[in-house]
């Protein structure tokens, strides 16, 4: 599991949004389980940076108040149709590319959230850009804004789930002058950082634009229950193969009406059984293992959901035994999952 954190002024934005809806920041927090206020810098007890898990917790609160699942982009205090960017998903995820995916996203989005920014592709033979033009004009020599960052690096990953790994990046292009610090920029894109151009943009290889999508729309279900904890534990850089992260991505984390079988998963990536089962032994790795790690992984997910009863927890991982999950997840992660929410999000004992 990645140990990926998100800087804190993150959370700021999103909590900041919710108290301009009229919601009190004790609210968000307590369901959140945040154990600090992230609105208040100058407390002993504040943190520059959460977890992936906390920083999801609290997006899925606000979300759940403001039912707007822009991820946060539209900290502007401008609404958006509740449920669009889950119909977004939904109607992208059958595109038979990457590049035809970002076409259908960029339509819907002029479509739902023209009014700030425009999502547009543009590539020649060597280079795709995805860009983010505003609507209005932008202020002269205003530095990079946390939303921007967040948007770019939010839509970066996105894009690397859709392929079911990594997507690497050329540049990343900020319409904003450069910040006095620029090291947690560049650990998020892994990539050079380009200030003061024409739009905000990742720029990559063109030939990303034709892999094919790995997911269906159960695994987006999946994704739009948790997200978006997802996105922040994906690491930026591409390792040296995509078969595991795709295998992975197949697997999902959806486990209540079991798993995938090995077929399924060989057949959805063009090879025979012993082929992919040859090649997983190659990177140190068999289709048990991922299993194992996936169900792991997916048990830690949930877990940063206050919302869910253990209980709950336990049957999402298909274990119709409660006791069974618990034993489980003592042996995967050397605690029992009560102790492991309560160490990790500070959310005290929730019901099991």
């Amino acid at each position: 599991m990645s140990a990926e954190t998100v800087p804190t002024k993150f959370a700021r934005s999103l909590i900041e949004l919710a108290v301009q809806r009229g919601y009190s920041v004790q609210e968000v927090l307590r369901s959140a389980g945040l154990p600090f206020n992230p609105l208040k810098p100058e407390h002993a007890d504040y943190r520059s940076e959460l977890s992936a898990m906390q920083y999801s917790a609290i997006y899925q609160q606000v979300l759940s108040l403001l039912q707007d699942e822009t991820f946060g982009l539209h900290a502007t205090g401008e609404r958006v149709t509740p449920g669009a960017f889950r119909m977004m998903c939904y109607c992208i995820i059958h595109c038979d590319s990457l590049g035809h995916a970002i076409r259908r996203a960029s339509e819907f989005y002029r479509i739902f959230f023209e009014r700030t920014a425009r999502l547009g592709l543009v590539q020649d033979d060597q280079h795709a850009v995805l860009g983010f033009s505003a609507v209005a004009p932008r202020p002269a020599r205003l530095p990079v804004q946390t939303e921007e960052v967040y948007g770019l690096s939010t839509w970066h990953r996105f894009c690397g789930w859709l392929i079911g790994e990594p997507l690497p990046l050329k540049a990343v292009h900020f319409q904003g002058t450069r910040p006095e610090v620029i090291r947690k920029y560049e650990q998020i894109f892994a990539c050079p950082l380009l200030f003061e151009q024409p739009t905000n943009a990742l720029v990559l290889d063109q030939r990303y634009l034709s892999l094919p999508l790995v997911h269906t729309e159960k695994s987006v279900k999946e994704f739009l229950r948790t997200a978006p904890y997802q996105l922040m534990v994906m690491p930026a850089e591409k390792p040296d193969t995509g078969l595991v992260s795709q295998v992975r991505a197949l697997i999902g984390q959806d486990f209540s009406q079991g798993f995938p079988s090995f077929e399924k998963i060989s057949r959805a990536l063009n090879m025979s059984e012993p082929t992919l089962r040859r090649r997983l032994k190659r990177e140190g790795t068999s289709f048990q293992q991922l299993k194992d790690d996936c169900r792991r992984d997916a048990a830690i997910a949930y877990l940063s959901r206050p919302d869910l009863s253990i209980n709950a927890v336990a049957a999402l991982m298909g274990f119709t035994d409660p006791s069974a999950f618990h034993r489980s997840f003592k042996k995967w992660t050397g605690v029992p999952p009560g102790q492991y929410r309560q160490d990790e999000l500070g959310a005290g004992k929730h019901s099991e």
